[in-house]
C-alpha cells in the first residue's frame, strides 16, 4: 500500500481529475438542492413526533421513503433490530456508509438533534446515488436506532451489518463546528442493592436498608471524584430508592454512566467505581449485583484522511470549524459511532447550530434543532458529507487505502 501522504499533498490530483471532482460535485449538489425542501420536511417531521430507543417506528418509515422513492433498495429489520434498516444504491467497490440516527431522549425530545443526522444522511444519500456509477460506489444509508441508550450500532457492526463498508460517515448537530470530534468511552450500568424489609419505626433492627447503600456508594463515589484521571466522568440517578417512609427498603438501584477517555482508562475507573458499589452494601449488610445495561461504546477514533476532506468542503461551505489543536479539548459525551470508527475508516464531525447558548440534552437545543439554522446544518451536512465521498473516491491512493482495509478486515472476519 502506498505510504499515506500529508498536509497539502493529500487528495492532490491532477487537473483532469479535479474537474471530475467538480463536474460529480455538482451533479451531486443538485440533487440534494431539489430534495431540499423534502430534506427539511423530514427533518421536522421526525422531530416533530419524538421516538425512544428501539421504537423508533415513525421515524424510520419517514426515513425510508425518500429513499425507497428514489430506488434504494431497503432491508428493514437488519440485525434482528426491528426499528433497524439498510438502504443501498449502486453497484461499485467501493461502499460509502451514511448513518441515520432518529432516537430521541425521555422528555426532553430531539435535544441531540438527531433529526438533522437523519436528514442530512439522506440528503447525501440522494446527492451520491446520482454519482453513483461514475464514481464506482455503492451509496449504503444504515438506520441506527438506540444511539442515545440501547447501542443500535454495536449489535449491527457485531451481527455484520457494516461488514462490506468501506467508509462510515454521518454529521451530528452541536453549538459549534468540530471536524475532528472526540468522544468518551462509555459504560452504562445498573447496581441493584438487596436488603431486607422491615417495619421503619416498629422494628428497624430487623432491617437491611438498601437505601442507605445507595447513600454510602454515592458518597464513595463523591469522594472518588477528587482521585479521576484526565478525562474520567461518572454520573447517574437513584433508579429505585425504596416504596414507602414506613418501610425499609430491601431494593434499591442506581443507574450510572461511566465514560473516559479510552476503554483502557474505562477499565481502570469501573474497577474503582465496582469499589464503591461494594462498599455501599459492605457498611450495610446488603448484597448487590451489577450488570451493564447497553453495550460499552468506545472512543471515536476518525480517520484523519476523511477528515482532512471533510475540513475542506466544510470551509468551502463558508463555515468556520473549531481549529484542530482544540479540538481534544471538547469531547462531546458518547457515541456508538465510536465502535463503528474502530473497526472502519469514518468520521462523525460536529456540524454547528445556533441554538441561543443552549448545548445539546437541553430543552433549548430541542427547540434549535427545528430552527433556520438547524436547516442550514441539514443542507450544508448533506452537501458535505456528500462531496468528501466523491473526493476520497475520485483520489487512487485514499480510494485503494480504504478498498485494501475492507479487504483484510472481511479476510479477518472469515
Amino acid at each position: 500500500m502506498p505510504p499515506p501522504r500529508s498536509g497539502h499533498d493529500r487528495l492532490h490530483r491532477d487537473d483532469h481529475a479535479v474537474c471530475s471532482d467538480a463536474d460529480e460535485a455538482g451533479r451531486s449538489d443538485a440533487a440534494i438542492t431539489a430534495a431540499s425542501a423534502e430534506l427539511l420536511a423530514l427533518s421536522h417531521s421526525i422531530h416533530a413526533e419524538p421516538e425512544l430507543a428501539f421504537e423508533e417506528t415513525r421515524s424510520v418509515a419517514k426515513t425510508i421513503a425518500p429513499l425507497a422513492e428514489r430506488g434504494f433498495q431497503i432491508e428493514s429489520g437488519v440485525a434482528d433490530l426491528p426499528t433497524a434498516f439498510r438502504a443501498s444504491y449502486g453497484s461499485g467497490p467501493l461502499t460509502v456508509g451514511l448513518c441515520a440516527e432518529y432516537d430521541a431522549l425521555p422528555e426532553i425530545g430531539h435535544a441531540c438533534g438527531h433529526n438533522v443526522i437523519a436528514a442530512s444522511s439522506v440528503g447525501a444519500a440522494l446527492g451520491l446515488a446520482e454519482v453513483a456509477d461514475a464514481l464506482g460506489i455503492t451509496v449504503l444509508v444504515f438506520g441506527t436506532p438506540a444511539e442515545e441508550s440501547g447501542g443500535g450500532k454495536v449489535l449491527m457492526l457485531e451481527r455484520g451489518v457494516f461488514d462490506d463498508v468501506a467508509m462510515a460517515m454521518m454529521v451530528h448537530p452541536g453549538p459549534l463546528d468540530i471536524v475532528g470530534a472526540r468522544s468518551l468511552a462509555l459504560a452504562d450500568v445498573s447496581v441493584v442493592f438487596h436488603g431486607r424489609e422491615a417495619h421503619a419505626s416498629a422494628a428497624p433492627e430487623q432491617g437491611r436498608n438498601a437505601g442507605d447503600a445507595v447513600t454510602v456508594a454515592q458518597v464513595a463515589l463523591g469522594l472518588l471524584r477528587q482521585h479521576l484521571l484526565p478525562g474520567q466522568q461518572l454520573h447517574g440517578i437513584v433508579g429505585d430508592g425504596g416504596v414507602a417512609p414506613n418501610i425499609v427498603p430491601g431494593r434499591a438501584e442506581l443507574l450510572y454512566y461511566l465514560r473516559a477517555v479510552d476503554s483502557a482508562s474505562l477499565d481502570d475507573l469501573t474497577r474503582r467505581a465496582s469499589a464503591c458499589f461494594e462498599a455501599g452494601a459492605l457498611a450495610t449488610g446488603c448484597t448487590h449485583d451489577i450488570r451493564t445495561l447497553a453495550p460499552t461504546y468506545t472512543e471515536l477514533t476518525p480517520d484523519p484522511e476523511l477528515l482532512f476532506a471533510y475540513r475542506e468542503q466544510i470551509i468551502g461551505l463558508g463555515r468556520v470549524p473549531l481549529a484542530p489543536e482544540l479540538e481534544a479539548q471538547r469531547p462531546l459525551g458518547s457515541t456508538d459511532m465510536g465502535n463503528v470508527t474502530n473497526v472502519i475508516p469514518g468520521i462523525h464531525p460536529v456540524i454547528g447550530i445556533d441554538a441561543g447558548g443552549a448545548v445539546t440534552h437541553q430543552p433549548g437545543f430541542a427547540a434549535a434543532s427545528v430552527n433556520a439554522s438547524a436547516d442550514r446544518a441539514v443542507l450544508d451536512g448533506a452537501l458535505a458529507l456528500a462531496r468528501t465521498a466523491i473526493r476520497v473516491a475520485r483520489d487512487d491512493i485514499h480510494r485503494d487505502r480504504l478498498l485494501q482495509r475492507l479487504v483484510q478486515r472481511q479476510e479477518d472476519i472469515r
